[in-house]
């Protein structure tokens, strides 16, 4: 519910289940605690904000320095994931730019970057679903 909206009140919430408030407030400070939830926050359109030119960028970088190759591409604000992988990349960047041109700067960093062998950039045509919501269990 709270992945919904994250504004509802203990009080809706408890209504919605059947239960008491001290038993939601509970649960969500138990799972807070736990590091289930690690923030609340909203979803914000990023095209109607001018993000609309989206890009997925693999990596291939040395094993030695990989850790250190994804932390510096995390650092940067255009990079909304940036994930360890399988294959014959070691890294899956998704990021997102208002242009072309901020798209061109940020892999032209990359290949700026040390340890950073050979990219391979994916411009996304249409989203079919973005949705980084976790299924209940």
């Amino acid at each position: 519910m709270l992945q919904e909206d994250s504004r509802l009140s203990y009080n809706k919430i408890a209504d919605n289940l059947g239960v008491s408030v001290g038993t939601v407030y509970n649960r969500i400070k138990k799972l807070e605690n736990m590091g289930i939830l690690k923030s609340y926050t909203v979803l914000v359109d990023p095209i109607k904000l001018g993000y609309g030119t989206i890009a997925i960028i693999f990596i291939q970088a040395e094993g030695a320095h990989l850790v250190d190759v994804e932390n510096e591409i995390a650092k940067n604000e255009s990079a909304i994931a940036v994930y360890d992988i399988t294959g014959d990349f070691d890294i899956a960047v998704i990021a997102r730019f208002k242009d072309r041109e901020e798209l061109n700067a940020f892999v032209k960093k990359l290949l700026s970057m040390p340890h950073i062998k050979r990219t391979v950039t994916n411009m996304v045509l249409n989203v079919v679903k973005e949705d980084f919501r976790v299924k209940p269990l």
